[in-house]
């Protein structure tokens, strides 16, 4: 014999399990940050950022009208690190290849690519599929960034969302200023939506 309460806790149970589903991208999981990380939110995928090494979350009236977010670094007026999400970035993209091959067209002259490798993604199942290439350039010192000749390492992350909307995540900083398990916490961090 069912009872009132017996529905009253089945309905609980439903719509406790339908709101963590919704909550989480699709049945999706919300990527973890680390100890002392911020993070960027934007309307296609979310990224941390190690706040306690000094990078705060850029104003929208201060950055470039391509970045939908960005965090900085600054040390005696100098830009020494960056995180950038940038969002619709490129036209014809469709898929994770796709992104970040037109993601790796701006990297730069110059740059000297380390690798490219297939990462998954926290967060909606249909685009958790994404890119990582690796790469090192030299800062040419214009725009508040560090002196010329100054060695740099960046990452980029790009996929395409749920909404097939294409993004690249960038991460520029001073070489040696981030550790490889820096910059692999900076992908693990990134809850596609």
């Amino acid at each position: 014999m069912t009872t009132k309460k017996t529905y009253r806790t089945i309905g609980a149970t439903a719509a406790a399990a339908i709101g963590l589903a919704l909550l989480t991208g699709c049945g999706g999981e919300s990527a973890a940050l680390p100890q002392g990380w911020e993070k960027l939110d934007t309307k296609s995928l979310s990224v941390g950022y190690p706040g306690k090494k000094g990078y705060k979350e850029q104003p929208a009236a201060d950055r470039a009208k391509a970045n939908a977010a960005v965090a900085l670094k600054e040390e005696g007026g100098l830009r020494t690190g960056m995180v950038s999400v940038q969002l619709d970035f490129a036209t014809g993209v469709d898929d994770a290849d796709e992104a970040a091959s037109a993601a790796g067209a701006g990297i730069g002259l110059g740059a000297t690519r380390k690798g490219t490798e297939e990462v998954r993604l926290a967060g909606a199942e249909s685009a958790r599929e994404a890119r990582r290439i690796d790469y090192e350039f030299t800062s040419n010192g214009d725009d508040r960034t560090p002196a010329q000749g100054t060695r740099m390492t960046g990452v980029v992350v790009a996929g395409v969302d749920s909404k097939d909307v294409p993004f690249a995540v960038r991460i520029n900083a001073v070489k040696g200023s981030l550790s490889s398990q820096d910059l692999d916490a900076f992908v693990d961090s990134i809850t596609v939506k």
